[in-house]
């Protein structure tokens, strides 16, 4: 594909925590680019050295959006993160994708549903008296009702991303 035409993938998720979060944006770019698209980690961008924490913060949260905007689509890894639900900060990159009307494909660990996630009684109230959704969604509705598709691994949501974006052609 020429370049002006190669579709851009913010990769959003956790995987930006992890030991080897530099190795495996690699990893994902790969997949990217054996689909045809380019892959956008996080970790492309440069944080400026010597800034204070706050700054760091500010800067890296202005980047990353700033590549959600020019993207074409965002792949979201929303496996549950430090709890039950995915990571905070990824699905505000899903939401922020979804309301410039960026198609989103996740990829999670299956589950049948939100509830089967989530420890509750006989009425589906959970241990701190919470109601758990019951729509036999495998994620919070807000997620699930909209993104273009999900899977179970990076491997088959880069493929998927890739053949519903020749599906539906972006402006």
């Amino acid at each position: 594909m020429n370049q002006n035409t190669t579709p851009l993938i913010y990769l959003a998720g956790f995987d930006v925590f992890r030991p080897d979060a530099i190795e495996h944006g690699r990893y994902l770019k790969a997949l990217c680019a054996a689909h045809g698209m380019q892959g956008l980690y996080p970790f492309d961008n440069e944080v400026t050295p010597g800034l204070t924490p706050e700054a760091t913060a500010r800067l890296i949260c202005s980047m990353n959006i700033e590549m959600i905007q020019r993207c074409t689509a965002i792949l979201a890894n929303l496996n549950v993160f430090r709890g039950l639900e995915p990571d905070s900060g990824t699905a505000f990159e899903v939401g922020m994708a979804v309301g410039l009307g960026k198609p989103v494909w996740a990829y999670f660990d299956p589950v049948d549903s939100l509830r089967a996630l989530v420890a509750h009684d006989a009425q589906g109230v959970d241990a701190q008296g919470f109601v758990v959704e019951d729509f036999g969604l495998p994620r919070n509705l807000m997620l699930a009702c909209t993104w273009a598709g999900a899977s179970e691994t990076a491997e088959e949501a880069t493929a998927g991303l890739a053949q519903y974006l020749v599906g539906h052609k972006q402006p």
